[in-house]
């Protein structure tokens, strides 16, 4: 496990990092990936904040990042560990392409991205799953416990309403199979308030879920 200093400078000085701060920057203009595009916060509000997930990966992790958009935390992680393989699935072929482009780019070898929607994956298939500003945790964990096999995390990065979205998840969680072990709490190097949560699939998820048709985010468990 890294620390958080050392986690910083990995962000700030990587150059495998900063090329894909310059790649990502000149394909936003095409693409519109993302809305941060000044240097220090891209180093701050995505690559910093997607390193800090890696303390929850065990050695050798096979790990599904859900709702990959611009490569985050996908990218930085797979740069960071490379004793892990990583899988990014985004419904959104452009940003599929560009996470893709920026592997090739960048020569990382443990990732790729697929176009595909969250209940098209195969199930039971990871024992990680990453996930960063998709949806709210009793939708999130619809998408992502099933493909996790028995025993795997769920890493949710969230905000500072954390806690509240872990008791507004319990019942999603329950059905489900999952367990929240552990709310870590950090701030980044701007300021703000950010949480993982960190939740262990502790049985199998019934074979009925995800639901079709958009339906963790029209009619989320509750």
């Amino acid at each position: 496990m890294y620390d958080c200093l050392q986690l910083l400078d990995f962000a700030a000085r990587n150059s495998k990092l900063d090329e894909f701060a310059k790649f990502l920057k000149s394909e936003n203009a095409k693409y519109n990936l993302t809305a941060i595009t000044e240097e220090a916060e891209i180093v701050s509000k995505h690559f910093y904040d997607s390193l800090v997930g890696e303390r929850f990966l065990e050695e050798g992790a096979n790990v599904c990042d859900i709702g990959s958009g611009a490569g985050f935390p996908l990218i930085p992680l797979a740069l960071l560990r490379g004793d892990c393989s990583f899988t990014g699935v985004d419904s959104t072929q452009k940003k599929v392409n560009f996470i893709n482009a920026a592997c090739a780019k960048l020569d990382i070898k443990n990732c790729y991205a697929v176009h595909a929607r969250a209940e098209d994956i195969a199930k039971e298939s990871f024992t990680a799953v990453t996930s960063r500003a998709v949806a709210a945790l009793n939708t999130l964990a619809e998408y992502c416990l099933p493909v996790l096999k028995v025993g795997g995390v769920l890493i949710a990065y969230k905000g500072s309403n954390a806690e509240e979205e872990v008791r507004a998840a319990a019942k999603a969680l329950q059905i489900l199979g999952g367990k929240t072990e552990e709310i870590f709490r950090y701030c980044l190097p701007t300021g703000e308030e950010r949480a993982l949560v960190r939740i262990r699939k502790v049985s199998p998820t019934p074979a009925k879920y995800p639901r079709p048709g958009n339906k963790p985010r029209i009619k989320p468990i509750s």
